[in-house]
Formats: structure tokens, sequence, C-alpha cells
């Protein structure tokens, strides 16, 4: 069973993005916001985050960064989705460390598509 966190201060955005990545092989966790969302991580075998930028007490650029430096978490791939849609945002969001960033709203397809990659569930060819 594969864990994956998501993170976004909005739950109908949660809701959202739980509905496309659930299955019968994957776990979902939630967290309103950075601080929560290494709360829950804590002691658990994490395989993805998927994590919002502008959320209150910690943002998704602060958690990158503390995923990054956690011993624990630092190797779990990180999907940032955000509104911010400039290529700093992206770069930014690069440079803490996200594997990939998307815009909101994300097309469903191209997010399945996406997390089945980041879990190893099919391949590149």
């Amino acid at each position: 069973m594969k864990t994956i966190m998501i993170v976004d201060d909005a739950t109908t955005v949660r809701c959202y993005h739980k509905a496309i990545v659930a299955n019968a092989t994957r776990h979902i966790e939630e967290a309103e916001n950075g601080i929560e969302a290494l709360e829950k991580a804590t002691g658990k075998d994490i395989d993805l985050f998927m994590v919002d930028v502008n959320m209150p007490k910690m943002d998704g650029y602060r958690l990158c960064q503390a995923i990054r430096a956690s011993d624990e978490l630092n190797a779990v791939p990180i999907i940032m989705i955000s509104t911010e849609s400039e290529t700093k945002d992206a770069n930014k969001a690069f440079s803490v460390g996200a594997n990939f960033y998307l815009n909101k709203p994300v097309d469903a397809n191209e997010l399945s598509t996406l997390v089945s990659l980041m879990l190893g569930e099919v391949s590149y060819e």
C-alpha cells in the first residue's frame, strides 16, 4: 500500500485531488498546512507529497525545505501544486526540492499519470 500526503488548506482542493489519485492500492493522508503535514508524516512511510504553495502557518516552500532537511523524509518525491503560474514560482519550488510543479486547476489525467509515475506504478516506455 502506497501512502500519499495531500497538503492544502482548502478542503475542496484536497477532496478533488484525493478523488483523482485515490485507489485500492493507495492510502491518502491529508493535512491543512506544512506543520500538520510534518506532524502526521513523522514515523510513517510516506511515498509521495502533493503540496500547495500558499498555506497558513507553514507554506509549501518551507514544507519542501523541511522535508528535504529530514533524515526520515528527504528522499520522498514532492509534487507542488499552486495557483502561482509564473516561471519564477516553479523555479523557487525546484530550488527548495520539489520534483514537479503543476498549476491549479490541475488536469486530472496529467495528475493521475504523474502520480503513477512517481510511485513507480508505470514506466516511461
